[in-house]
C-alpha cells in the first residue's frame, strides 16, 4: 500500500467516524502539543539524563516563528511545524551531573485552525495534509512516549499497514492520538516511521542516534530539594572552588539546585571530593540540615609513565644461567585503572635484537634470556619501554647498561710451532745441546690478569728436552740430551699450562717428536766369518753361500751393497748378498779359496764393513793312480802274523786319504 493509498483510506475512515460522532457543523479548536527546544542540542538524548526530574520553568511570552513540538520526561521527542504566532515561553534547566546548565523551552500555544464537522464544509485547508514530525532517542524502554498525533482532537483513524514496522514497533491510541514505543528502536536498523491519522495527519518520527559507547561516571546527577526560601551553600569538602551552587525556581514553588564545576579538575591532584551542603531556613531560630555528597573524579590517560631512573647499570657473570634475574626497572603512572596499568617490554628495533635478555611485563624484572659470553660480548646496552594500558597508550623509555663480568671459564690456549725446515715435530740425533725443538706460546682469553698468567711446564722426553723462557708468554723446547736415533726414534713430550684462576683450569698439549737419522753407523754382517763348501765340478753360476749385513740407520743411510775383493773363481751380488761361481773351481789348485766380502751404505760419507769366506773345494776323481815304481820286490817270512805290513807304496795325492 502506497502512501497516498494509506492517506485515502484513512480519509475514508475519518469521514465515516465524523458521521457517526453526532456533531454538526459546529467547530471546535484543535489544541496542538508542546515541545522543549533545547538551546544545547549536542546532549540531546545522552544516557543519564532525567528530564522529568530537573526542568524547572518560568512564563513568558515571546512570538517567534511557530514550533509546535513536546519532549517526554524520559528521552527526547519533538514536533516541528512552519508559520508564526504568539507564544507562551516557559524556560528551563536541566539538572546535569558533571556538566554546566542546558537551557530548554517549552512552548505552549493554542490554535484556533482546523476545524471537524458533520454535515458541514470543510475550512479552506481543512483537507490539506499536515506532517508532523516526532524524534525519539533509539533505546528506550518499550511503552515510551513519543508524541501525540493532536491533543485534545480524538479520536483518530489510523491505517497501519499489517505486519508493517509501524504496527510492530509502536503502539498508537487511536482515542488520545499518543503514540508509545512497542519495542526498543534502532536507528540502526530502522532511521525513521511514517503513518497517516485523520484529519489528514501524516506524522513522520525520526529515531535519533544514541551514543553507545558514552562515558560513565561513578555518579551520573545529583537531585537535591530544600524548602522554600531556604538559604544553601557548600560548607566543606570544597577544596580549591572546584564546585559552586546555582538555583533555579520551579512553578511549583520548588528550589532547585545545580551542583556545576567551577574549575578544571584533575584526579592526580584529588579524586575524591566529599562535600557538605547545608540548608539553613528562615526561622527564629533558624533550622538547619545537611546533605553529604561524594565526589568521584573519574581518570582520563593525560599521564605517560615515569621510570623512576633515566639509566639503570647493572653486572651479570657471563656463566649466569637462562632465567637468572638481572634488574627490576620500575616506572609508575598517575592514571588510575587501565591508564595507570603499567607493561614491560624491550625495544628489540633498537636494542638486543639477538634477544639476549627478556624483561617480565608485569614486574619489569630483567632475566638472562640466551647463555652470555664476555669474550664475545662485554656489554649490553636495552632500551626499556614502559607502557599503559589506555585507549590511547602513552609510554616512556629507560636505558638498561649489563655489563658481562668475566670468570675464568677458559682454559688456556697453547700454540706450538716446531722449528724443523717443514715445521714438522722432528729433531736430527746430531743436534747440539741447547739447539731449539719448538716454540710454545700460551695465551687466554680471559680478561683478567690472574687468568692470563700461566704456568707452562714440559713432561715426558725422558730427559732429553727441557723449556726455557723468557716473558712467561713465549717457551722454547731445547735439547738437553744427546739424541740417538738407533736407541729410541721417537718421543712423547706434554706441554700443560695452568692458569691461576679459582679455580685453576688447565690445559694440556701433547705431541711426538721423531728423531731423524744420520749416517753415524756402518753396516754390520751377521758373522765376521762364514763358511762355505764347494764340489769342484760345479758349473758356473752355482751358489756358494749368501752373506747378510744390516745398518742401523734408516732411509739410504741404511741401503746396503755387497762387494768382493780378489775373488777369481767367484761373485757376489751387491744388492742380495749371494755368492756364485763364475768359473769352474780346481780344487788341485787351490781346495780352500778365502773370499773378503765387503758391505758398504748409501749414506754421504758411506760407510762399510767386510767379513770373510772360506770356501772348502771337494775334489772330484779325475786323475788315475801313479806308482813311484814299475816293479816292487818284497820278503814275508812265514812266521809274520797276520795283517802286518810288509810292503809301502805311494798313492795318487789327489785321491782322499780314508
Amino acid at each position: 500500500m502506497t502512501r497516498d493509498d494509506r492517506t485515502e483510506f484513512a480519509t475514508d475512515r475519518a469521514d465515516r467516524l465524523c458521521q457517526l460522532s453526532g456533531h454538526g457543523s459546529n467547530a471546535r479548536n484543535v489544541p496542538y502539543l508542546a515541545f522543549i527546544e533545547e538551546l544545547g542540542k549536542e546532549n540531546l538524548g545522552k544516557e543519564g539524563a532525567k528530564y522529568e526530574e530537573s526542568v524547572r520553568f518560568a512564563l513568558h511570552r515571546d512570538r517567534r516563528p511557530r514550533r509546535r513540538g513536546w519532549k517526554d520526561r524520559d528521552n527526547i521527542a519533538s514536533v516541528e511545524e512552519g508559520e508564526e504566532e504568539e507564544e507562551e515561553v516557559v524556560e528551563g534547566r536541566p539538572w546535569r551531573g558533571g556538566g554546566g546548565p542546558r537551557m530548554w523551552h517549552l512552548l505552549l500555544f493554542l490554535v484556533l485552525g482546523a476545524t471537524l464537522g458533520l454535515g458541514a464544509t470543510p475550512a479552506p485547508g481543512a483537507l490539506h495534509e499536515r506532517v508532523k514530525y516526532l524524534e525519539v532517542s533509539e533505546n528506550v524502554r518499550p511503552g515510551t512516549r513519543v508524541g501525540f498525533i493532536d491533543i485534545d482532537s480524538p479520536p483518530y483513524l489510523i491505517a497501519p499497514v499489517p505486519g508493517s514496522p509501524v504496527e510492530t514497533d509502536l503502539i498508537i491510541e487511536s482515542a488520545t492520538g499518543e503514540i508509545r514505543t512497542r519495542v526498543p528502536l534502532d536507528r540502526e536498523t530502522r532511521p525513521s516511521y511514517s503513518l497517516v491519522a485523520l484529519p489528514r495527519v501524516r506524522v513522520v518520527i525520526t529515531v535519533l542516534d544514541e551514543n553507545d559507547n558514552a562515558p560513565t561516571f561513578a555518579v551520573d546527577h545529583v537531585y537535591i530539594e530544600f524548602p522554600e526560601n531556604s538559604p544553601r551553600d557548600i560548607v566543606s569538602g570544597n577544596h580549591g572552588d572546584a564546585f559552586r551552587l546555582s538555583q533555579q525556581r520551579g512553578r511549583d514553588g520548588v528550589l532547585y539546585l545545580d551542583l556545576q564545576i567551577a574549575g578544571s579538575l584533575d584526579r592526580e591532584i584529588r579524586s575524591r571530593y566529599h562535600l557538605v551542603i547545608e540548608a539553613l531556613d528562615g526561622g527564629t531560630p533558624p533550622l538547619r540540615s545537611h546533605l553529604n555528597v561524594n565526589v568521584t573524579v573519574q581518570d582520563v590517560n593525560d599521564n605517560p609513565p615515569v621510570f623512576n631512573q633515566t639509566r639503570y647499570d647493572a653486572n651479570v657473570p657471563e656463566n649466569a644461567t637462562v632465567g637468572t634475574p638481572v634488574l627490576a626497572v620500575n616506572a609508575t603512572d598517575a592514571d588510575a585503572g587501565d591508564n595507570g596499568r603499567i607493561e614491560y617490554s624491550i625495544n628489540r628495533r633498537q636494542s638486543d635484537r639477538e634477544e639476549m635478555f627478556r624483561i617480565d611485563p608485569e614486574t619489569g624484572m630483567v632475566y638472562v634470556n640466551k647463555a652470555l659470553d664476555f669474550e664475545s660480548k662485554e656489554r649490553h646496552e636495552l632500551v626499556i619501554v614502559a607502557r599503559d594500558r589506555g585507549a590511547q597508550p602513552l609510554e616512556a623509555s629507560t636505558f638498561l647498561s649489563i655489563r658481562v663480568t668475566d670468570v675464568n671459564d677458559n682454559q688456556p690456549d697453547i700454540t706450538v710451532i716446531f722449528l724443523s725446515d717443514d715445521a714438522t715435530p722432528k729433531i736430527s740425533e746430531s743436534a747440539q745441546l741447547g739447539e731449539f725443538v719448538a716454540r710454545i706460546s700460551v695465551s687466554d682469553p680471559d680478561s683478567r690478569t690472574e687468568y692470563s698468567n700461566a704456568t707452562v711446564t714440559l713432561t715426558g722426553g725422558e730427559g732429553h728436552f727441557g723449556l726455557t723462557t723468557r716473558d712467561n708468554i713465549i717457551y722454547l723446547v731445547v735439547v738437553e740430551r744427546p739424541l740417538d736415533r738407533e736407541e729410541q726414534s721417537v718421543y712423547e713430550l706434554s706441554v700443560e699450562a695452568t692458569d691461576a684462576g679459582t679455580p685453576p683450569l688447565c690445559a694440556e698439549r701433547t705431541f711426538r717428536l721423531l728423531v731423524t737419522d744420520v749416517n753415524d753407523n756402518a753396516p754390520k754382517f751377521e758373522h765376521e766369518r762364514y763358511e762355505a763348501h764347494l764340489l769342484e765340478a760345479s758349473e758356473p753360476g752355482t751358489s756358494v753361500i749368501q752373506v747378510f749385513a744390516i745398518d742401523l740407520d734408516e732411509g739410504v743411510n741404511s741401503a746396503v751393497r755387497y762387494s768382493l775383493a780378489n775373488a777369481t773363481w767367484f761373485a757376489i751380488d751387491e744388492t742380495t748378498g749371494l755368492i756364485t761361481t763364475v768359473t769352474h773351481v780346481d780344487c788341485e789348485a787351490n781346495p780352500a779359496p778365502i773370499l773378503v766380502v765387503y758391505a758398504t751404505d748409501s749414506g754421504r760419507p758411506p760407510l762399510s764393513s767386510s767379513a770373510t769366506v772360506r770356501v772348502t773345494v771337494h775334489d772330484l776323481n779325475d786323475n788315475e793312480p801313479i806308482f813311484e815304481k814299475p816293479l816292487y820286490n818284497a820278503t814275508v817270512p812265514e812266521n809274520m802274523p797276520v795283517g802286518r805290513c810288509f810292503l809301502k807304496t805311494h798313492v795318487d795325492p789327489v785321491l782322499p786319504k780314508m
